[in-house]
């Protein structure tokens, strides 16, 4: 048993009372991207109040809008092979999407995708793909200002949006995204390539029929195998929409559609 695995086993094995102890501070960082963190991502997000630069900041599942509007997202690129895949259904059907980049994948791939983001968006996921919940501000801070530095130097683009790997959010995260005046990205819809594996058209309808004015829908351009049930699906899943009625837009362009408030009663 390595060092890491020893250790994880006795954090385990001496409980809560341990923890009590020794003080979570004094903790390693133990644990993997699916279970809770140990250290680091559960600071406060009013830490450091002298910091902060706005008064609010947007974590956005999807947009309020009456109009048959949706934006594809597609995170953890670029990379050979699915890239270009997605790339190439996108410009087939006109469609403009949201890609969420890898600082390092842009760092390698970047003449894979330098003169193909035409009519897209590019979003910040990171550097390394770290779990960033488990990082204090400083290390989210590293991870995220690396990715906004490539991406600017290979599009000549500022980008405003953050989707977190795994879609976890601590509280050094918001911290992060606040200082770079960042609007937070999540999803609405998901591709569910597993559930489908042997139903690849059991995916599309799954998209097709249940998304809604405003979704965001999350799929990956790098992955496992499976993944590729969505991508070979996103033809049909944009006829399919099309049929519905439904557009195509950015997320910043689905934002700019998103009704307005009420007024409160009494408000001038």
């Amino acid at each position: 048993m390595n060092r890491r695995a020893a250790l994880r086993a006795a954090l385990f094995t001496a409980g809560g009372a341990a923890l009590g102890a020794t003080g979570v501070a004094g903790v390693p960082k133990l644990l993997g991207w699916d279970r809770p963190p140990v250290s680091g991502g559960y600071a406060a997000a009013a830490d450091a109040p002298e910091t902060l630069k706005a008064a609010n900041l947007s974590v956005r599942y999807f947009v309020e809008t009456d109009e048959p509007v949706v934006a594809f997202t597609f995170d953890d690129g670029p990379a050979p092979n699915w890239t270009p895949m997605v790339l190439d259904a996108l410009d087939e059907a006109g469609v403009p999407a949201t890609f969420f980049m890898v600082g390092g994948n842009l760092e390698k791939h970047a003449d894979l995708v330098r003169n193909r983001m035409g009519r897209h968006e590019i979003g910040n996921h990171s550097w390394s793909h770290d779990d960033l919940a488990t990082l204090d501000r400083a290390g989210v801070l590293d991870e995220l200002n690396r990715t906004h530095d490539m991406i600017k130097k290979v599009f000549g683009r500022e980008t405003t949006m953050l989707r977190p790997p795994y879609g976890h959010l601590g509280g050094s995260t918001v911290l992060a995204a606040d200082c770079l005046d960042y609007d937070i990205v999540l999803w609405s819809h998901l591709m569910r390539e597993l559930h489908f594996q042997n139903d690849p058209d059991g995916q599309v309808r799954d998209i097709v029929n249940n998304v809604k004015p405003g979704s965001i829908i999350l799929a990956h351009d790098v992955g496992k195998d499976h993944r590729l049930v969505s991508l070979r699906g996103l033809s049909a899943m944009f006829a399919g929409l099309k049929a519905r009625g439904y557009r195509f837009a950015t997320v910043s362009e689905l934002i700019a559609l998103e009704k307005p408030k009420p007024t409160a009663p009494g408000a001038a």
